[in-house]
Formats: C-alpha cells, structure tokens, sequence
C-alpha cells in the first residue's frame, strides 16, 4: 500500500491550508469559543463554494464524490487549524448516515442542501449511561397514527443548536437491540436544545425530545435495524476524528521544533539536551504511527473491504497518542503554553476531547480484543 499524496491530493491540501491559515487562525478559534453560535458564517459559506461541503456526496446529489481518503486529507488540515464549527457533525457523521441508510427520496431531498451549505445534521447518539452499544439507548419511540412519537434526552449532541436536522437513535420495541434511526428536524415541537459547558469551547448539546411526533416516512433504513448502520457510522467517524487528531498532532509538532530551536538556556538551545531530543523523537513516533493507522483504515474504507478492526486500532492508538503528544510539548514548552494567548493550549483541550468522542482507547481495544477470541 502506497500512502503517498497524489498530485491531485497535494493541490487539495495547499488549498485547504492556505484558507485555513488566513480564515482560521488561533484567534479566531478562541472567538469562536466563547460566541454561542461557535463558527463563522462567513467562513462556512466559503468552504461551501469551495466544496468542501459536498466532498463525499455523490454527483448524482450535487457532490464531488471524492473517497474517503481524500476526506481524511481535508480533516487533517482541519485539525491543524482547530476548525470551528458543523462540518464534522453534518459532512461526516450526518453524512456517512444518510449515504449508509438514506432512501434515494431522503438523499435526493437533504444531500444536495448539505452540498451547497444551506442544511446543517446532527448525529444523536449518546445518553447518560454513556455506553457505545444499542442497550445504553434509552429514548424511546412509540408508534402512534401513522407517526413514532419520541420522548427522552441525548447528550454531547455535537452543534445541535445550529442544526436543521438531527438523527436522532431511539428504541422502538422492548428488544434491547431494536434501534431504529429517526430524522427529526431541530424546530418540531418538542424538541428543546441546551449548549453545555465544555472545556474545549467545542459546541455540544443537551436534546430534550418531549413528545415529539416523527412521521413514519423520516424513519432512516428500516424499523428496529438501525443499530447496525449506527455502529458502521461512529467507527467510521472514528477513522475521520484520527485524521483531524493527527492534523492537530502536526500543528503541535510545528509548535515545538522551532521554540527548541530558539529558546536558549545555559548558552545553547534547548534543543541541544538530550532528554529534550527524546521527547520530541517520542512525540514524532505518536504522530506518524497515528497517520499511517489511519491511512490504512481509510483505505481499507474505500476499497471496501473490513475495516472494523483496523478503525478500533487506529482510535485506541490516535486517542492515547494524541493526549500524549501534547503533553509532552507542554513539557518541552513550558508554562507560556498553557496561557491562553498561546496556542499549544487549543491543542491540549482538543485532544483531551477528541479522545472520547466515538470511544476512547479503553473501549476500542476491548473492540479489537472480542474480534480476537
């Protein structure tokens, strides 16, 4: 396997990092933080023209149709800069979804809206028991008149507060393993949405479904057989977070170099001790073990063949590796890395975040361990 940028590829990523750089900077992400909305307006529109938003959708929806590969390219970028903001959320978890389980009448109407920036998803997931199988989801769904009738909470629903739609897991009988996937639009009556405090200023929400009618027709896939669809979606999601991570890890790396090269302590630069020459050759081994875990996973996606096992390695390494990573920069960095001025401590709060959505290492090794025996 040769993970060797293409040139197309390499026009792809200049692209994205010369918007990036320019719209994205570490200001702009710590003002981002703090405003409720969480993204720039501004921004997403442009990343619309540019397609960024239509990169895994196919033409026959108004996409580009590009693989997963090159997806993980655009990640990468992004987490290098600390994008802001429901790209994540509605191209990749929203959009892995609809794609996996949508009817062609759900894609034709949603994905080209997603295309061209105008409609924003949500994937709602998690409850309170926190567990990543179909017994921890307790929202239930009662058929009613030709419409399921949703009552519950979900929680670190990721920019449900900007979304149009979220897709919401429910479960629809006394099975514990009949989940069926629902698409509920944001403004239907009973749906009532709370940001949450997060220490990584990333835009997560509490979802109230109080009574919520849902027709039978917005039911995603088929009744009681959605679980399947939403593991397929959080593992794959999981190999997208691992390429944002690694782009993130990049950014730390590109912290760290040049102030070891420059910062001078007994009359040479810090750089020149050994113990920091360790650290750093430690934090270059996280990094590219962590891309290359996840370019076979990403090719694996996109040949597809089986990618489970390969997706449950790459987010137990990338989710130990990261956090790792940056606090090793913290130590070669010192105490300026963590104000707030500066940037290393975007990094920190992100990768502590990144390792919990889609399953931290403990639970993605237990994955790989059941696929053992």
């Amino acid at each position: 396997m040769n993970y060797d940028f293409t040139s197309e590829q390499n026009i792809l990523k200049e692209s994205a990092h010369k918007l990036l750089a320019k719209e994205c900077t570490g200001q702009h992400v710590r003002e981002m933080a703090e405003d409720e909305q969480g993204f720039s307006l501004e921004l997403w529109e442009q990343m619309a023209e540019l397609g960024w938003m239509s990169l895994l959708i196919p033409e026959k929806y108004e996409g580009s149709g590009v693989n997963f590969f090159d997806l993980s390219i655009f990640l990468s970028e992004m987490g290098y800069h600390c994008l802001p903001g429901p790209f994540f959320s509605t191209v990749v978890s929203g959009g892995l979804a609809l794609l996996e389980a949508g009817s062609d009448a759900q894609k034709g109407k949603i994905l080209p809206d997603i295309s061209n920036g105008r409609c924003k998803i949500s994937l709602a997931w998690m409850e309170e028991e926190g567990r990543y199988s179909p017994e921890g989801i307790k929202l239930g769904a009662r058929k009613k008149n030709g419409h399921f009738i949703l009552s519950g909470k979900k929680l670190f629903v990721p920019d449900a507060h900007v979304s149009d739609i979220i897709i919401c897991a429910a479960r629809t009988s006394d099975d514990l393993k009949s989940i069926t996937l629902f698409l509920a639009e944001t403004k239907a009556k009973g749906i009532r949405i709370q940001l949450l405090d997060t220490m990584a200023g990333d835009k997560q929400c509490e979802v109230l479904f109080d009574h919520v009618e849902i027709p039978e027709e917005n039911i995603l896939g088929e009744l009681d057989r959605g679980w399947p669809i939403l593991k397929k979606v959080l593992l794959k999601s999981a190999v997208a977070k691992c390429a944002e991570m690694s782009g993130g890890a990049e950014k730390v790396m590109d912290l760290v170099i040049p102030y070891v090269k420059g910062r001078k302590q007994f009359g040479r630069p810090i750089g020149a001790f050994q113990s920091v020459q360790h650290q750093c050759a430690n934090m270059l081994t996280y990094i590219e073990t962590m891309k290359y875990l996840m370019y076979q996973a990403a090719w694996r996606i996109d040949k597809g063949f089986s990618f489970e096992k390969e997706a449950s390695i790459c987010k137990a390494w990338a989710s130990d590796s990261y956090r790792k990573l940056v606090a090793l920069g913290h130590q070669v960095i010192g105490g300026v890395g963590f104000m707030e001025e500066y940037d290393l401590q975007l990094y920190f709060k992100r990768a502590k975040a990144a390792e919990q959505l889609f399953g931290d290492a403990d639970f993605h090794r237990e994955w790989v361990a059941r696929g053992m025996f």
